[in-house]
Parts: C-alpha cells; sequence; structure tokens
C-alpha cells in the first residue's frame, strides 16, 4: 500500500441535511459491516461519510448493494484503489456485463468520497472517471471481438492487445477525449473503419459488420440490467448522424469533413483522442484530420460562424441577478459552457497558427491563452477558479441520483443537499456564492462578443449546432408560434449540415448562420410560422444559387420579410418558386413594385432573341419573373384587383405580339413569303384585360389575302394552309412546355364553327358567319374581343371594324334574353361551380354579372350603344346611357369589384382544389382585406349579399 486508507483521509463535506436518512444508512450498513467484521472501519469513516448518504440516496444505495466495494475503497489507498480497479481482467468472468457494472459501481463509490472527502482534485476525479471510461470500452471491444471471432467473421491474432480490432478504431470525443469526464457523464464516442484493412472471414460486408459490431460495443456499456448501467453511448458526434450507420468508413468519413464539416465539428475534433482499436490507424485518421481541424486561414464570416454557438443564446427574460436557484451550470450563462467557448472559439481562431495552443484540456489551453497574451492573466485566473468551482458543483448535483443534470434544484430542500455536498453550512451562503461565480464567468464571457452580430431572437435562444434539439431554443420557437419545433430544429440542422445545394458550400453553411434567425424572426410574424416554414423550406431546398440568395437576403432584410410573406400567403407561388428559383431574379430590379414594363419593353425583349426556340424560352421565363412580380404586387397590396388584371393582359399581349411575329417569320422561313394580311384576336378574360395569374388564352386568327388565288412563294401553299400552320406554330409557341416550363393554356374553340371549322378564319368567313350563322353564346363572346397583334395597323383597324359590324347587327331583345338563360342554365348543368370560392361559376358570381353586361351591349348596339371588352367599364358605360336602373348598375359593379378581387388574390396565391378557410388565419384576413372587408367571415357574409343582388339582377333583366 502506497499511501493511508481512504478511511483515514476524507473529512465532513458539510452537515448532515437530513439525520433519519443517515441513521438509516447507518444502521444497515453497520449490519452488513458487523457481519464481516470491518465494523470499526465503518465507524471510523462515518462522521465523511454521514452528510454524503444523508444528501445522496444514489451513494447511500451503493453502499448498501454493494458493501464488499465499500469496503475496499475505505480500508485502501485511493490511489492504489484507482490502479487496481484499471488493472482488473473482467473478462474471465462469466458474466462481463455485470462485472462491468460493479466495476463502475465501485469507481462511482471511490471518485465520490474521494472529491467530496477533498482527498482528490478535480483533475483526479475526472481523470479517474475517464479512464475508467477508457478502459470500459477497450473491454467491450474486446467483447465484441471474441464474440466475431468466434462467430467466424473477424480474424485476428490470439495474442492481439485489449481491444485490438485491426481496421476498426474509436475515437474518444467531448469530455472524454479531454479526460474531463463528469460523475455521471455519458461518453461521445465515433467509431471508424478501413474497409481494405478489416480482417473479415470471406463473404463478411465490411460495413455491415461495423455497424453490428458497434452496436454490440453500445449494448455492452449502455444496456441497463439489474446491475445499473456502465456509461450512456452518444455516437452522435460521427458524420451526419441522421443518415449515417453507427460505425462510419474512412473514405466518407474524410469526404464529409473535406466538404461539409462545420466549425463546431471542429471544435468537437480538438478534444479527440482514439481510446480503442486499432490504434495506428486512428493516429493516422486524427494526423489527416488535422487540416479540418485547425485552420491557418479564416475570414470574417468564418470567425463569426465560430463564435455562433454561444451568439445564438438569448437569455428569455433576462434576469441579471444570476441566483443560483435553478441555474444551469453547464448550459445557462456564466456556466461552464460559457468558459469551455471562452477556450474552444480562441483555439479555432488561433490554433492553425499557433500549435501551441492545441491542447484537449480546457485549462491547459488556458494557460496557454494566457502565456501567448490572448487572455488576461487576472481574467484567466478567475475563469481558472470558477471553472474547477462549476465542475465540483456539477459533481454534486449529479451525485444525489446519478442524474445527467447540470441544474441546481429550484427546491430550496433540494438545493441544500447540493450545498451540504459542496461544503455549506447556510443555504444563503451558497447561493450567493454561486451566484458570483456565474456573474464572473458571464462578465468575462460578454467581452469576448462585444459588439458582434446578435445570433438569437428576442423571443430567446435559437442554437442549432450540435446533434440535439436544444431545449431552450425548442422553448424559444414555441413562444415565437410554431406548434412543431421539433421539426423546424431538425430541418433547420440538416440545413446546417450541408444537405440542401443552398448550404453545401462553406460559405453558404457560414451565411446561413446569421441568416437562420433573421429567417425565423420574419417567419414567426406571418402569424401562420409552421406553414410558411415549410413552404419555406420546399423553396429553400430546390435553390442552387445559395450563397447569392443568402447574401441578398441578410443585405436586404425586407426583401427576406416579403418572400416568407409570398410563401405563408401563397402556397401556389411557394410551388412555383421551388420548382423555378430563378424567378427570384426579379426581385434584383430596383423597380420590382414600380407598375410592370408596358407591352412594348417586353415585345421588344423577345424581339431580341437569336431564334424562334430562344424567344418561346424568353417568353417563359418572361412570363414567370412577371407573373411572379404582378402577384407580389397583390399581396403586398402595391396593385389592385382592376390593376392586376390589366398588368396579366398586358403581359399577354406582348407575348402573343411577339411570338405571333416570330412565328410568322419562321412560316415564311419554311415556306416562303404570303402576300397577305393576319390578325390575332383575344377574347374571354384576355380580351376583357381582366386576367388573372392562371388564365388561359381563348385566341383567334383573322386573315385576309391581299389579291385572289395567292399562294405562299416555296410551298405554294394556299392561304387556308399558310395561315393554318401560322396558328399552329403560335400556338405551339404559346403552350407547348420547354426546357424553361409551360406558359399558358390555348383554346380556339371561340373561332367559327368551333372544333369542326379551321383553326385560321378568313376575313370574309368570318364577316359572313357572324353577319348570320353565328348563334347567340358566339355573340356574347365576341362582346369580349380585342384585337391583340396584326401584321400591319391598316389590317387591325379592319378586323376591329368586323367585330363592331357584328356586334351592331339588330337582335331581338327577347330571343337573346331567353338564348343567354339557356347557355347559363346549360352551363350550370354541365360546369357546376366547384364550391363556394368558384368566384367564376356560382350562382351570381362572375358569370352571371358578364352575361348581364353583354346582354344589354348586345342588344343596345343597334342603336348605337356602348361596346367595351372590359366588363367594368361596359358596366360604367350602361350606367352613363341609362340602359339600366342605377340600383342595379350599383349591384352588379359592386359585386364585380368584390368577386375580381377575390378572385384575383385566389388565383394568384392558391391552386383550384385549395380552400382559402383551411388556409391560416393571416391568409383569411388578407382575403378579407383585399375584398374590403374587416374579416373573414364578414367576407363570407358580404359574398353572399352580392350574389343574391346579382342573381335578383339577372332574373329582372333577363326573365
Amino acid at each position: 500500500m502506497r499511501g493511508p486508507s481512504l478511511a483515514s483521509l476524507i473529512q465532513p463535506c458539510g452537515p448532515v441535511v437530513d439525520v433519519a436518512a443517515a441513521e438509516r444508512a447507518r444502521e444497515s450498513l453497520h449490519e452488513l459491516a458487523k457481519a464481516d467484521g470491518w465494523q470499526d472501519l465503518l465507524e471510523c469513516a462515518w462522521p465523511a461519510l454521514a452528510p454524503v448518504f444523508a444528501a445522496s440516496p444514489y451513494l447511500a444505495g451503493l453502499g448498501r448493494r454493494l458493501p464488499q466495494a465499500l469496503l475496499r475503497v475505505l480500508e485502501n489507498s485511493p490511489d492504489d484503489r484507482v490502479e487496481a480497479i484499471l488493472a482488473a481482467d473482467p473478462l474471465g468472468e462469466p458474466d462481463i456485463e455485470r462485472a462491468l457494472r460493479e466495476l463502475k459501481s465501485e469507481v462511482h463509490l471511490l471518485t465520490a468520497l474521494a472529491d467530496l472527502g477533498g482527498v482528490w482534485t478535480l483533475d483526479a476525479v475526472t481523470g479517474a472517471l475517464s479512464d475508467f471510461a477508457d478502459l470500459a470500452t477497450r473491454m467491450a471491444f474486446e467483447t465484441a471481438a471474441r464474440e466475431a471471432v468466434a462467430a467466424g467473421k473477424l480474424m485476428r491474432d490470439r495474442g492481439a492487445d485489449l481491444g485490438f480490432v485491426p481496421g476498426l478504431f474509436c475515437v474518444g470525443m467531448g469530455k472524454l477525449g479531454a479526460r474531463e469526464l463528469n460523475y455521471s457523464s455519458d461518453i461521445d464516442i465515433s467509431i471508424f473503419f478501413e474497409p481494405g484493412t478489416l480482417a473479415l472471414a470471406p463473404g463478411v460486408e465490411p460495413q455491415a459488420f461495423a455497424t453490428k459490431f458497434a452496436d454490440r460495443v453500445s449494448s455492452l456499456l449502455q444496456k441497463r440490467t439489474a446491475d445499473g448501467y456502465v456509461f450512456r453511448v452518444d455516437l452522435r458526434l460521427r458524420p451526419d448522424p441522421s443518415s449515417t450507420p453507427a460505425a462510419v468508413g474512412l473514405p466518407a468519413a474524410f469526404r464529409y469533413y473535406e466538404t461539409v464539416g462545420q466549425n463546431w465539428e471542429r471544435a468537437a475534433f480538438i478534444k479527440a483522442r482514439i481510446i480503442a482499436g486499432d490504434a495506428a490507424l486512428g493516429e493516422a485518421f486524427l494526423h489527416d484530420l488535422q487540416p479540418f481541424i485547425w485552420r491557418r486561414h479564416l475570414d470574417f464570416a468564418a470567425i463569426a460562424d465560430i463564435h455562433s454557438i454561444k451568439r445564438q443564446i438569448h437569455v428569455w427574460k433576462v434576469d441579471d441577478r444570476l441566483t443560483a436557484r435553478g441555474a444551469d451550470l453547464k448550459l445557462g450563462r456564466g456556466g461552464i459552457r460559457e468558459i469551455e467557448f471562452f477556450v474552444q472559439t480562441q483555439q479555432l481562431i488561433l490554433g492553425g497558427r499557433q500549435p501551441e495552443l492545441r491542447s484537449r484540456e480546457t485549462l491547459v489551453t488556458l494557460r496557454g491563452l494566457t502565456r501567448l497574451g490572448h487572455v488576461a492573466a487576472a481574467d484567466a485566473e478567475t475563469v481558472t477558479v470558477a471553472y474547477r468551482e462549476l465542475r465540483r458543483l456539477e459533481h454534486r448535483v449529479q451525485m444525489i441520483a446519478d442524474e445527467q443534470t447540470h441544474r441546481l434544484p429550484e427546491d430550496d430542500k433540494a438545493r441544500k443537499a447540493v450545498a451540504a455536498l459542496a461544503g455549506y453550512d447556510r443555504l444563503t451562503s451558497f447561493d450567493a456564492a454561486v451566484g458570483r461565480t456565474l456573474k464572473r464567468v458571464n462578465a468575462i464571457y460578454g467581452e469576448l462578443f462585444a459588439g458582434e452580430e446578435e445570433l438569437s431572437s428576442k423571443h430567446g435562444s435559437l442554437i442549432f449546432t450540435g446533434v440535439e434539439d436544444d431545449p431552450a431554443t425548442l422553448a424559444t420557437l414555441k413562444r415565437m408560434g410554431f406548434e412543431d419545433g421539433t421539426r423546424v430544429s431538425s430541418t433547420i440542422r440538416q440545413w446546417h449540415h450541408g444537405q440542401i445545394a443552398a448550404t453545401r458550400t462553406e460559405r453558404g453553411r457560414e451565411l446561413f448562420t446569421r441568416l437562420a434567425p433573421r429567417l425565423l424572426d420574419a417567419i414567426a410574424i406571418t402569424g401562420s410560422p409552421d406553414v410558411a416554414f415549410a413552404r419555406f423550406g420546399d423553396f429553400f431546398g430546390h435553390v442552387a444559387l445559395g450563397v447569392q440568395l443568402q447574401s441578398l437576403m441578410l443585405a436586404q432584410p425586407k426583401l427576406l420579410e416579403l418572400l416568407v410573406r409570398v410563401m405563408a400567403f401563397a402556397p401556389r407561388f411557394a410551388r412555383t418558386l421551388s420548382r423555378r428559383p430563378a424567378v427570384l431574379d426579379a426581385l434584383l430590379d430596383p423597380d420590382f413594385f414600380a407598375p410592370v414594363a408596358p407591352a412594348a419593353e417586353i415585345e421588344q425583349r423577345l424581339a431580341a432573341a437569336r431564334d424562334f426556340e430562344a424567344a418561346m424560352d424568353l417568353a417563359r421565363r418572361l412570363h414567370a419573373e412577371t407573373g411572379f412580380r404582378i402577384g407580389v404586387q397583390v399581396l403586398s397590396g402595391a396593385s389592385d384587383a382592376p390593376a392586376a388584371g390589366a398588368a396579366f393582359a398586358d403581359l399577354a399581349d406582348a407575348i402573343v405580339g411577339a411570338l405571333a411575329r416570330a412565328a410568322l417569320v419562321e412560316i415564311e422561313r419554311t415556306a416562303g413569303a404570303f402576300d397577305g394580311e393576319v390578325a390575332v384576336i383575344a377574347l374571354g378574360k384576355c380580351g376583357s384585360r381582366e386576367m388573372t395569374a392562371r388564365s388561359d388564352l381563348d385566341l383567334m386568327t383573322l386573315y385576309c389575302p391581299t389579291f385572289s388565288g395567292a399562294a405562299s412563294a416555296e410551298k405554294n401553299w394556299s392561304a387556308e394552309t399558310f395561315y393554318a400552320r401560322f396558328t399552329q406554330r403560335l400556338v405551339a409557341a404559346l403552350s407547348a412546355p420547354t426546357r424553361e416550363g409551360g406558359l399558358y393554356e390555348v383554346d380556339l374553340q371561340l373561332r367559327p364553327s368551333g372544333t369542326k371549322g379551321p383553326v385560321a378564319v378568313s376575313f370574309a368567313a368570318f364577316e359572313n358567319y357572324y353577319m348570320g350563322e353565328a348563334e347567340t353564346w358566339e355573340l356574347l363572346a365576341m362582346t369580349r374581343a380585342r384585337v391583340v397583334w396584326a401584321s400591319s395597323p391598316n389590317f387591325a383597324d379592319q378586323a376591329r371594324a368586323a367585330v363592331e359590324a357584328a356586334l351592331r347587327r339588330p337582335r331581338d331583345a327577347a330571343r337573346t334574353a331567353r338564348d343567354v338563360v339557356e347557355m347559363r342554365d346549360l352551363m350550370s348543368r354541365e360546369r357546376p361551380a366547384s364550391g363556394f370560392w368558384d368566384m367564376k361559376l356560382s350562382r351570381g358570381g362572375q358569370v352571371d354579372i358578364e352575361f348581364c353586361a353583354q346582354y344589354l351591349q348586345l342588344t343596345g348596339a343597334a342603336s348605337g350603344g356602348p361596346l367595351r371588352s372590359n366588363t367594368a367599364a361596359a358596366l360604367a358605360a350602361l350606367s352613363t346611357e341609362g340602359l339600366i336602373p342605377t340600383a342595379a348598375i350599383e349591384a352588379l359593379s359592386e359585386s364585380w369589384r368584390l368577386h375580381q378581387a377575390v378572385s384575383q388574390l385566389l388565383k394568384i396565391a392558391l391552386q383550384d382544389a385549395d380552400d382559402p378557410a383551411a388556409e391560416p388565419a393571416t391568409f383569411r384576413a388578407l382575403l378579407a382585406k383585399i375584398g374590403g372587408r374587416p374579416n373573414f367571415p364578414a367576407l363570407i357574409a358580404a359574398l353572399k349579399a352580392s350574389r343574391k343582388a346579382t342573381r335578383a339582377v339577372y332574373s329582372a333583366l333577363l326573365g
């Protein structure tokens, strides 16, 4: 024996807080000791044991359950006993799992009593715990290896060192790697293997073997049995733990660290050391990883990312008193983590150029920082004292019940037990001492980050580094309105791990560190954070130019808020952006909220395309970008429904005009020039300039050869063939999908004779048809006809004159009314409204209003009545002419404005199958605002009332 027994060395740590508990422990232990003849030793040590067993049910229970272990601890020198434990060979025991657990219990008794009795320093305590963890891991490796050899899967020399497995090794990380393990700590380990080096039997697959081996090692250590457990094992510091097996191949590990390894993972590897397995291979791995861990050159963004973990911490409802009650000694302000980050952040920044700062141990590194002038000596002394005290208190909190906790109890009685183990007679003195320690650490740590950008939220901490959810962050997300904070936290950690293109580069990840809190704040103010986050995630996951986009959003916070608002309120746009993130280029335009460029400007850009296919692609890009711009203007309130309808129509005019011209050039290139004229007439919503984000195009092409018997120069095509080919080419240009996506659905069925007639209509046939054969519904449709492009201004005028002439023919009002009613009834049967939110087909909706306006124009045109393709303009003109009572016009006009406004937003934001009532409350509020109503129920009531009023006018007008 090299020294005196522990029983003769230990001193009482503090008062006995529970006399009854101490007496019960004494009685039970006395009986056990008496039976084996060591009651004198127990009585000698009892003054020091009494406060321990009174405050710690866990230690008292160990003593009663394992009296022989307690005897060995008390009768031996603590140094001798720990040496004997570490030299033990339980592999020969019939039950290795039980043997390991009993050794762990003895280590816990020894370290606790040596610590609490003032015999060992902090370094001795953490060193003993860490050394036993090393031994236990090697024994688990050896046990798993023997089992694999016995199963015929692993080939290994019989004389191999304990735990040695060729090609497979275990890295101890965190506090285990630094030999700073706390009393009830889990152990952070990562298991790696080299596939080509594993000594496996033929046919054994390396990855499957290594994974099963790692699982067996974990089970041996952490499985709870009647004898407890050895260590909780955490394998999540391996590369990308959510998607990698328990053991990681070296090629995959190197690829990961070289491409998406993060700064917090660099910090984790500062403490790494090989503790089991193929040590030579493991040391070579750590050597090869040095350039990843220790970077010689760091820019501002990289340094900011290193600092990010602490800068993401924000105390909710700040209490500057930093009291002991409920204090988190590890994670809270002024806690152990602040000291570790104080050291590790400077290690990562400076260690690449100063190798003397690459120590695993926290306090050793702190001394190096002081020696090199990076930390003031007084600050280093304060931090050192505080670190030792906080670790000492951490151990005492854990010794009470062997729980992996770092928090001082809120309850005074429970906290008195910790205070007693820490040597305090009075709780007030203990609380005051703890408060002073926390304040000193927090003050020094705060200076390290003074003046830096906040990476938290006003709602609290937002920490997404590491491999598990931070409890404070989940609480923050709940305060921000998220219902599923766990999903948000997990998703953002995956983004931090480079699992999407936007964060696959180091620069992208560093930018995202800064963007994340701003993004979540912007999402929170939408009032529908879970929905907005999910939609933003769909989009963000498809962004290729992540660095540029994130830089833009950081530079322009209002842009970020706008983008999030679009995501929250417009799932259709969110889906569009997820498929076509290039649409966001429109946001770079400083005139984004100015009125959309006139049609002539868009036509000019399309005309500059190098060929027909290029024009088609450019048209689709312009359509997507401009449509996005118009839609966002509506969502933001910068544009109203009439302006949006006109803007969408202007966009369609420009695209139709440019592609019509390009189609004509293409046909002439193929067939030769044709001596004739052609015009494109828009009907429907495009003709009336009331388009929405999803309107299709109702078109008709009208042509006229300049002399009878004309033929194309090269193909000798007739006029009908030439212009039919032109029409087909135009329709393809407008509707066929290209690599840039789709454009419009095109409908030619409103031409004379519908689908039975030629796709291009001759001027003469048009005049003849509408002067005699056209049915009422075709003439109603013609009231919205508008020439959007023609091969010459003169032919455009001729086409307009032909349309007006057809409309101004005398009509029988009663017959026309009957035709309108029959057509509306047929539509109701064959195309019923899809639901309440069908603005077009609902009874009393847009179609009824349009039919009223078209009927009045058609029956009044012969006598000089107004003809307006736009419905609102037509109603206004009819009112001026006195062709309908004022009250009726006002009812139709108000209903039209309401339905148009709601329709515009619905078409911009939702798909037809989406139910606005199922959308978030913020969207419903926006819809009500667009409709000029105070809330969503009021909007529904207004729509019902307006439809009822419309039907009343409709019935009175048409019978």
